[in-house]
C-alpha cells in the first residue's frame, strides 16, 4: 500500500490530557517536555508524516525520530489516535503488562528508533536519511532533539556529516525551551546564538513559535523545499497548557499529586 498523511483530527488540549492521563495513572514525571513538544509533534502527523495505516513498516513510509526520547507521552498520544497503539496500553501506562515506557523504545509500533541516550537519535536519523539520499527516494526524516540534548559532540558531528552529504531529506527541529533537567540551558553551558552557528555549518535555519500550529506548518514546509539540511528552532514553554506546570523544571521529574491532577485536569478542559 501507498503512504499518506493520515487523518490525526484530534487538538493539541486533547493530546495534553492524555499526556495527563498517562502520567498520574502510571505516576510517571516528565510532564514538562511532553507538554513542550505537543503541537510539534501534533502537526508532524496530522500535515507531513506520510505513512501506512495498515502497515506502520512500509518502506516507502517518511520517518520520524524523537531523540529526546523523555518526551515520548506526546507520541505515544498521537500513535495512539492514530490507531498504532491500542489505547489499553495508554491507560495501562508504566504498569505492568503495558509496553508502553518511560522512554521511547523501538518496537512499539510507530516508534523508529530508541531515544533516551541524548545525542544518539539524531546519529540513527542522520543514517536513515543517509540511506534514503542514497537510494534516491523523496522520503523525508524529522528529528526532534532538546535544546539541552544539543550540548552532546555527537549532535555536532551530525550536523558536519548532514553538511557535507548535503541531505536535504533531515529535518532536525529543536523544542528549544530553556530548560533542561538539571536547570536552564544557558546556565549549564550555555551556546549563543544557534541561528548562525547552524548557517556557519551550511544549513537552513527557521525559527518560530513552536505551539502555534500555522507558523509550526509554514516553517516546516519551507524546511522540506529546502535544497539544504535544515533545522527548525521551535521556540517552546517547558509544561505548556497547564499554569502550574508552565517554565517550572520541577516538573522534569515530579509526580502529580491527586490535588494537582485535578487542578490540571480543570486547567486543560476550559
Amino acid at each position: 500500500m501507498s503512504c499518506s498523511v493520515l487523518d490525526l483530527n484530534v487538538e493539541a488540549k486533547d493530546i495534553r490530557r492524555i499526556i495527563l492521563e498517562m502520567a498520574y495513572k502510571g505516576n510517571s514525571g516528565h510532564i514538562g517536555c511532553a507538554f513542550s513538544i505537543t503541537e510539534i509533534v501534533l502537526v508532524l502527523y496530522s500535515k507531513f508524516l506520510r505513512l501506512d495505516a495498515e502497515n506502520p513498516k512500509n518502506v516507502m513510509r517518511d520517518f520520524f525520530v524523537l531523540s529526546k526520547g523523555h518526551g515520548v507521552m506526546s507520541l505515544y498520544a498521537c500513535l495512539s489516535e492514530l490507531g498504532f497503539v491500542d489505547k489499553t496500553h495508554i491507560e495501562n501506562y508504566f504498569q505492568d503488562g503495558s509496553f508502553l515506557h518511560g522512554l521511547g523504545e523501538y518496537g512499539v509500533p510507530g516508534i523508529e528508533a530508541s531515544g533516551g541516550s541524548l545525542g544518539h537519535g539524531i546519529c540513527v536519523a542522520q543514517g536513515m536519511a543517509f540511506g534514503l539520499k542514497r537510494k534516491k527516494t523523496d522520503q523525508k526524516v524529522f528529528c526532534l532533539v532538546g535544546d539541552g540534548e544539543i550540548n552532546e559532540g555527537s549532535f555536532w558531528e551530525t550536523i558536519m556529516f548532514s553538511s557535507h552529504h548535503q541531505l536535504d531529506n533531515l529535518i532536525i527541529i529543536i523544542d528549544a525551551n530553556g530548560y533542561q533537567a538539571m536547570g536552564r540551558t544557558k546556565d549549564i553551558l550555555d551556546l549563543g546564538e544557534l541561528p548562525s552557528k547552524f548557517i556557519s555549518f551550511g544549513f537552513d535555519v527557521f525559527v518560530c513559535d513552536g505551539h502555534d500550529e500555522r507558523e509550526l506548518t509554514l516553517s516546516i514546509e519551507n524546511c522540506c523545499l529546502s535544497k539544504k539540511p535544515s533545522v527548525l528552532i521551535a521556540q517552546t514553554v517547558k509544561g505548556k497548557g497547564v499554569s502550574l506546570f508552565e517554565n517550572n523544571n520541577e516538573w522534569h521529574y515530579k509526580k502529580m499529586t491527586n490535588e494537582v491532577y485535578e487542578k490540571a485536569t480543570r486547567e486543560l478542559s476550559q
